[in-house]
């Protein structure tokens, strides 16, 4: 006798959570221009690599005599998968049933993912739509009593949500509304990504929103352009597809845990690569901006460049990218916007991207422009030097090896922090660099006030003044007293910093920092 009936049963389960909510709440999913959370995994990872763990978890009832009545599986689906060959673990809401709520999930199905990316040392890709949280306003009634959050003893899920950005790569992807918990899901990761016409965001929706006087749609109150302008989500895509292939990208550039190092390519760009144009890139006049990712794609390895954040803080364009095939992390000023001055915002967007390089491993290249931080009462009100002196602290706390090359400014204590103070880093400038405790454009009349006023010709004595000033500013003035290390030929800025890679690679050592990344 064998056990063919209980594995016909198992396999008849299984078909029971494949439905996931039934024909009609799938056609519903289609008819929003959504793929469901199992066409998500297999869209999501290399094809028929998917070991689910918890297939026939759910809710059941049974008849008098025993047999199973009715089947409604848990709206949370994971287990194992591989992306581009490397092991990952995912895990994905189903919208289906119950809306992707805590009422008809199972809570140790995500607690477990999380924890096995944790233990296994692999990335983690979470699915998100819905609230997955502790319930929703039904769950008083069908438990009989109200939720404490973070329960007794406190919450896995709460704890493991923070702990992975530590560990292992998070990538979070929001492909539909996404409330409460599963708002502080896709946040709390390295990346995330939203669809621009099928996704939301927020802490609460509409409904709960619109119920203190409001009248604002999905879109209005969480779309793409309101979460990505704030920083809370780092990409916005046209359609899941592209979501999918964006997580991929990121992931490789990362290694599978801290306790692993990133891994150099092959790459058919040549790290000797020189660029006429780079020699007049910088404009002479110091009020043109440049097109600073231009500059960003030449440098690095062709079609390497993944940029993140570019919507949030928008001075400064932060992006992965490689150097003769190695990963790197690339901080660059972008003169386009507030003259490359770092707001509160840019300072956030800094701390969150250095922590990342930090915590995996990446070498950092600064490719500097900065006239300072921002001025003005709104600078003021944003808190922006307390932004400020905690991206010098983040700065100042990575250990990764770091490479600046200072384009044109450097300015203030802002232009102090474009390196770590405390160990030893390679630095270079252009010739068209431009450095000092504050510009001398709009100072010299302050400073020398006395000496314009006693002129006969005010205004031909503040250009003799500027013209002395201008020439003694030269950064060659400074190497020659060696407070500036090297100015170099702009052409050879890629030999430089490909040559830094290989010098950066044999210091990268593996493991856990001290202090844990925050989201």
């Amino acid at each position: 006798m064998s056990w063919q009936p209980e594995l016909d049963e198992l396999r008849a389960r299984e078909a029971m959570a494949k439905a996931m909510g039934g024909p009609d709440k799938v056609a519903r999913q289609h008819q929003g221009g959504r793929l469901t959370v199992r066409e998500r995994i297999d869209a999501m990872l290399d094809p028929h690599s998917f070991h689910e763990v918890g297939a026939i978890a759910g809710r059941a009832s049974y008849g008098p005599d025993g047999e199973l009545k009715e089947f409604t599986p848990s709206n949370c689906v994971m287990g194992r998968g591989s992306v581009e060959g490397r092991p990952v673990v995912i895990v994905g809401d189903d919208f289906t049933v119950r809306g992707g709520s805590a009422d008809a999930t199972i809570r140790d199905k995500p607690i477990m993912a999380e924890r096995m990316a944790a233990e296994l040392r692999l990335p983690i890709i979470r699915i998100i739509e819905g609230s997955g949280g502790g319930g929703s306003v039904k769950t008083i009634e069908t438990t009989g009593r109200a939720n404490l959050p973070g329960g007794v003893g406190g919450t896995w899920l709460y704890h493991h949500t923070g702990d992975n950005l530590s560990r292992v790569p998070v990538v979070a992807l929001g492909l539909g509304s996404v409330a409460g918990l599963g708002a502080a899901r896709l946040a709390a990761s390295h990346f995330s990504v939203m669809t621009r016409e099928t996704s939301a965001m927020f802490v609460a929706g509409p409904p709960v929103v619109n119920a203190m006087g409001n009248n604002l749609s999905k879109s209005e109150l969480g779309g793409w352009e309101i979460q990505c302008k704030a920083g809370a989500v780092d990409h916005a895509v046209d359609s899941e597809e592209e979501a999918f292939a964006a997580a991929r990208r990121f992931l490789s550039y990362l290694p599978s845990s801290v306790f692993e190092l990133p891994k150099r390519l092959p790459s058919e760009d040549e790290a000797t690569r020189r660029e006429e144009g780079w020699l007049s890139v910088i404009p002479r006049d110091i009020r043109k901006p440049y097109r600073a990712r231009a500059l960003l794609e030449g440098l690095m390895d062709r079609g390497s460049v993944f940029e993140m954040g570019r919507y949030f803080g928008r001075s400064i364009i932060t992006a992965l990218a490689r150097l003769n095939g190695l990963p790197v992390a690339v901080i660059m000023g972008d003169p386009m916007f507030y003259a490359g001055s770092w707001t509160a915002d840019a300072c956030a967007k800094v701390i969150r991207f250095v922590d990342l390089a930090d915590t995996f491993h990446l070498p950092v290249v600064h490719l500097m422009d900065c006239p300072g931080f921002m001025i003005g009462l709104e600078a003021e009100k944003a808190a922006t030097i307390r932004w400020g002196v905690r991206a010098m602290a983040a700065i100042n706390q990575c250990s990764v090896p770091w490479c600046t090359v200072v384009l044109r400014n450097a300015f203030g204590v802002a232009g102090a922090i474009h390196q770590p103070a405390n160990r030893y880093t390679i630095r270079y400038a252009w010739p068209s660099a431009r450095w000092g405790s504050l510009p001398l454009e709009g100072g010299i009349e302050a400073a020398y006030r006395a000496d314009i006023d006693a002129a006969e010709d005010p205004a031909a004595k503040l250009v003799e003044i500027e013209a002395r000033l201008q020439k003694l500013r030269s950064p060659l003035r400074t190497a020659e007293a060696f407070w500036a290390e090297e100015i170099i030929d702009p052409r050879e800025t890629r030999r430089l910093l490909c040559e830094f890679a290989t010098l950066a690679e044999r210091t990268l050592e593996p493991g856990q920092r001290a202090r844990g990344l925050r989201p």
